[in-house]
């Protein structure tokens, strides 16, 4: 499933839509390409969140994760991106999140957010991040070195 939503800069001005991309996609996710869509002159600072498959969960070694996406999975995101950008003074607002089998080391999720201040954007990028992992059903399905497999409600 891909859901993609990229707007001009001029999208970006205050009234304007702050919210330049949000995807949910089978494909490697890029750092610059979520960084790059947040690139804002009015802003001074920007956070980015990367997460990456680790190679444990609670002492267990994990092989690999497999990612999947409810269909409306997108429209979640969008909610979840709109709900932060109405709360906090978001210049511009980027979040793509991975489904399929993910290997040890790859980026599942990325998030960016650039305000006037860099409070702000730490804020404001830790209340997308935290309301993606808790409310867009994305399903993570991990796969353990002895075989064994769990399933994470949401990512």
């Amino acid at each position: 499933m891909t859901m993609t939503h990229t707007l001009d800069a001029s999208d970006a001005s205050p009234g304007g839509d702050s919210i330049r991309l949000l995807d949910v996609r089978d494909s490697p996710l890029s750092l610059d390409e979520v960084y790059a869509a947040v690139g804002d002159d009015a802003a001074g600072g920007t956070a980015v969140f990367v997460g990456t498959v680790r190679d444990h969960d609670n002492g267990r070694p994990v092989t690999y994760l497999d990612y999947s996406a409810h269909p409306g999975a997108g429209a979640e995101l969008r909610r979840v991106a709109e709900k932060v950008a109405a709360d906090f003074p978001v210049r511009a607002l980027a979040a793509v999140h991975r489904t399929g089998r993910l290997a040890v080391g790859e980026i599942a999720v990325v998030a960016a957010v650039s305000c006037a201040h860099r409070a702000e954007a730490f804020a404001a990028c830790e209340r997308l991040v935290e309301d993606l992992k808790h409310e867009v059903p994305v399903w993570k399905h991990q796969i353990f070195a002895d075989g064994d497999e769990e399933w994470v409600g949401a990512c």
